[in-house]
């Protein structure tokens, strides 16, 4: 398969610092773990401080993440999490307490300017992946970006997507691996997608709970997220 292009002077880098932890396709595993939703401050310091901990014995580097608001539940009644107010302070803490760098989703391309300032990596969720407006106003924050790619991309798609930022200025990109679409609320997980995906020069993420998922399968919604560097 022909390596992909991406059509764009800038290039994404192929390492990518986050806090302490180094994102790069040729580096050692690094974690992306949280609770799925933001749900109250001392919820988020109980999870923050056991990830810590955990990943500290086994010599691995941690970016916390959870969502403030999960937007894209498949019940009108279903929990979201407790909100941007309620959630950005908390963040804040969270870095200074455990000097984690902290990921968050973000909805709306008003949300970037606001949240960046907060975190540390700015995701954009699988839906939106396309958005290309949203992807510029991600970008033009200078944050660390994570796209996940869409169920109903293939993996060479990404090449778009990744070009959409680094060419609004920002090189570093992160691009997530989260299943693709297989008949009705079944997702597969294709490992031939993450060689190609890190054809394009950005490290890949493979995530590796919603990859498996059956959404809106069961009337619900999807539980918490782990998520490893392709080594």
């Amino acid at each position: 398969m022909n390596k992909p292009q991406v059509p764009n002077s800038m290039a994404p880098n192929s390492s990518v610092t986050v806090g302490n932890v180094v994102f790069d396709n040729k580096a050692a595993l690094a974690l992306i773990a949280g609770p799925c939703q933001f749900e109250s401050r001392q919820h988020a310091f109980d999870m923050a401080g056991a990830l810590k901990e955990l990943t500290a014995k086994l010599g691995i580097g941690l970016v916390y993440k959870t969502s403030y608001d999960k937007a894209n539940r498949t019940s009108l009644s279903a929990t979201r999490g407790a909100g941007m107010d309620a959630a950005l302070p908390v963040f804040d803490e969270l870095r200074k307490e455990f000097s984690l760098p902290v990921l968050t989703d973000v909805h709306t391309e008003e949300q970037c300017a606001i949240v960046a300032p907060h975190v540390d990596v700015l995701q954009i969720p699988a839906f939106l992946s396309r958005q290309t407006d949203m992807l510029v106003a991600a970008a033009k924050t200078g944050k660390v970006i994570n796209v996940k790619k869409g169920q109903f991309l293939a993996p060479w798609d990404m090449k778009n997507v990744v070009a959409k930022i680094t060419g609004s200025g920002n090189a570093n990109v992160l691009t997530t691996e989260r299943g693709a679409s297989f008949g009705y609320n079944t997702l597969v997980s294709d490992m031939r997608a993450l060689p190609i995906m890190a054809e394009i020069g950005a490290p890949v993420i493979f995530d590796a709970t919603h990859s498996v998922q059956q959404p809106g399968g069961q009337g619900g919604s999807s539980g918490g997220e782990r998520r490893f560097v392709e080594t």
